[in-house]
């Protein structure tokens, strides 16, 4: 295992830490500033149900780029087909596309869905003066937990067996943002 610890790995995982920080930390305040003006229940339930279903889909994409097949889209690639260019760029960066979409854009969901639940459940306590805090919060993340792990078990399951489609998808709308921006997303490395 210390073998693939080297000092290039320890970088990219300082780098990513930092990366993943200052992300969380945008979406935290913008998420906390949404929820302090957003007085009703039910966008504050739909902006808690969106944040939980974008941890599902990145993890979803980032379990089907570890999980697709390179030369199907290294012949596209070959035959100039829109999207596979970066459809073999993901898949070369596997690992790295899974630890983003799975690790940082899903811990990040977590944080923020426990956050917006947290608010929700004040809101309700103060809404219809519940008085058993404990037990509104529970209920709360228990939903939370749900809805995240059942999403994500149906996720997988798409994501390895129709893994190629999902990631041609992805890079499809990778290269519109490529060529509308002219900003690349990562590196194409070997």
């Amino acid at each position: 295992m210390l073998s693939y610890l080297n000092r290039s790995n320890i970088i990219s995982a300082l780098i990513v830490s930092l990366f993943t920080f200052f992300i969380a930390l945008l979406v935290s305040v913008g998420s906390e500033a949404l929820m302090k003006a957003v007085k009703d229940l039910w966008v504050a339930i739909l902006l808690l149900v969106l944040i939980i279903s974008l941890g599902i889909i990145f993890d979803i994409i980032g379990t089907a780029a570890a999980a697709a097949a390179l030369p199907p889209f290294n012949a596209k690639a070959a035959k100039k087909v829109f999207g596979a260019y970066q459809a073999v760029k993901i898949t070369k960066n596997a690992s790295s596309v899974a630890n983003y979409c799975n690790d940082v854009i899903g811990d990040i969901a977590g944080t923020l869905s426990g956050a917006v639940g947290a608010g929700i459940v004040f809101s309700l306590e103060q809404t219809f003066s519940l008085t058993d805090t404990i037990l509104s919060g529970a209920v709360m993340t228990s939903f939370i937990a749900a809805l995240t792990v059942g999403g994500k078990a149906i996720g997988k399951n798409i994501a390895i067996n129709k893994a190629n489609s999902i990631i041609f998808q992805v890079a499809v709308a990778l290269g519109w943002w490529e060529d509308l921006t002219g900003l690349e997303i990562f590196k194409d490395r070997r």
